[in-house]
This record gives C-alpha cells, sequence and structure tokens, in this order.
C-alpha cells in the first residue's frame, strides 16, 4: 500500500473514490476503505462531498470552469482598480 503524499488531482481523487465505491462492494468497514486508498476518513468524507458520482469528463469541466471564474476575476479586478484610478485623475486628487 503506497502512502499519499502531497496534494491530489481531481482525476486521482475521482479514481479513489470509485475504488471505495468497490471496496464498499466487498463489504469493507469505512475504516478499513480509507485505509486501502492511504488517505485519512476526513479526507475520504471531504472528497466525497466535493467528487461523489463525478464521472472523468465532470471533473475536467469543472476544474476548466474554476480557471475561467479565476481569470475573470481577476480581469473584473484589473478593470475596477483601473477605474478608481482615472476617477481619482478626474477629480484632480493626484
Amino acid at each position: 500500500m503506497e502512502r499519499w503524499q502531497g496534494s491530489a488531482t481531481s482525476l486521482k481523487i475521482v479514481a479513489k473514490l470509485r475504488q471505495v465505491d468497490v471496496l464498499t462492494g466487498q463489504g469493507k468497514s469505512i475504516a478499513e476503505k480509507v485505509k486501502m486508498i492511504a488517505v485519512t476518513e476526513t479526507t475520504y468524507f471531504r472528497w466525497r462531498a466535493e467528487y461523489g458520482g463525478m464521472k472523468n469528463e465532470q471533473v475536467k469541466r469543472l476544474k476548466a470552469l474554476e480557471l475561467e471564474n479565476t481569470r475573470l476575476r481577476r480581469a473584473v479586478s484589473d478593470l475596477t482598480l483601473d477605474k478608481l484610478i482615472l476617477t481619482e485623475a478626474a477629480r484632480g486628487n493626484f
């Protein structure tokens, strides 16, 4: 059994959750399942809440949307700052 290190990618998390689903079918307890995938119960439940039931395509789409959202937030922030600077300059407060 390998030790889980560092942050996991979304696709790896979905694969681990699928592995837990298989172990559930075999009648394993929660403690046994999380030990088999080398994560804590807290991590497992957090992953299940965020990625439970997702397919790989859905995870890729989610990550793409999160990246786009970050880019758009940065653009809005830059434009807001530009507007504030122009407003101050127009008032003569520079």
